[in-house]
C-alpha cells in the first residue's frame, strides 16, 4: 500500500472524528443568549479538541512525507494512533457535559497522553524503517515539544483532581505551543538531495 492510500485513510478517520465531535453541540432549547450559556463548556471542549485534531492532521501529513515506504509496522503504528484519536469525541463530550469536572478532565488528559505516545511510536517506527540515515530523525533533532508534551499531560491528569481549571490551562498551553509553525520537516525535505519516493508496502 502506498503512502497516498495510508494518508487518505487517516484523513478520512480524522474527518469523521471532527464530525462526531461537532454533533455533540446540541441545539439549545431557547431563542436568547442565555440559552447558549449552558453550551459554553461543550463548545470550549469542542474547540480545544478541534485544534488538537488539526495539529495531529498537520504533523501527520508532514511526517508521512519523509517515509520512503509504508511497512507493516508503520500500518499498525498508524492504526494505534488513530485508535486513541478516535476516543477524542467521547472524552471531549464527557468533559464538556460535566463542566470540566475532575474525573472527565483527567480522562481527557489520559487520551491526550496516549495519543502523544502513539504518535511517538509511529514516528519512531518510520525512523526505524529509514535506517541510519533517517531523514525524519535528522529533521526532528532534540524534539523537545514531542518529548515534553506527554509530561505536561501527565501532570495535568494529576492536577485535574486538585484544580480542573489548571489542568485545562495546561491542555491549552500544549496546544498553543504546537500551533507555532514548525518547519523542521519541511526544511529537511528541502535540503535533501531527493525527496522520498512513494514506496509501497514492505515488510
Amino acid at each position: 500500500m502506498g503512502k497516498g492510500r495510508l494518508e487518505a485513510f487517516s484523513d478520512g478517520v480524522l474527518a469523521i472524528i471532527i464530525t462526531i465531535m461537532v454533533l455533540e453541540l446540541k441545539v439549545p432549547h431557547g431563542e436568547n443568549i442565555d440559552a447558549l450559556a449552558s453550551l459554553m463548556p461543550v463548545f470550549f471542549s469542542y474547540v480545544l479538541s478541534f485544534v488538537y485534531v488539526g495539529i495531529y492532521w498537520n504533523n501527520h501529513h508532514h511526517m508521512l512525507h519523509t517515509a520512503q515506504s509504508v511497512t507493516g509496522p508503520i500500518l499498525w503504528a498508524n492504526l494505534h494512533l488513530l485508535f486513541w484519536l478516535s476516543l477524542f469525541p467521547f472524552a471531549t463530550g464527557w468533559m464538556g457535559e460535566n463542566h470540566f469536572a475532575a474525573v472527565p478532565s483527567a480522562i481527557y488528559g489520559a487520551v491526550l497522553f496516549m495519543a502523544a505516545v502513539a504518535y511517538w511510536i509511529l514516528q519512531q517506527t518510520i525512523v526505524a524503517s529509514q535506517g541510519d540515515k533517517s531523514l525524519l530523525r535528522s529533521a526532528l533533532g532534540s524534539d523537545w515539544k514531542g518529548k515534553s508534551s506527554p509530561v505536561v499531560y501527565a501532570v495535568a491528569m494529576v492536577t485535574a483532581f486538585w484544580s480542573p481549571t489548571l489542568a485545562q490551562s495546561l491542555y491549552v498551553l500544549v496546544a498553543l505551543v504546537w500551533l507555532i509553525p514548525d518547519s523542521r520537516i519541511e526544511n529537511a525535505l528541502a535540503s535533501s538531495p531527493s525527496r522520498p519516493g512513494e514506496g509501497g508496502l514492505s515488510g
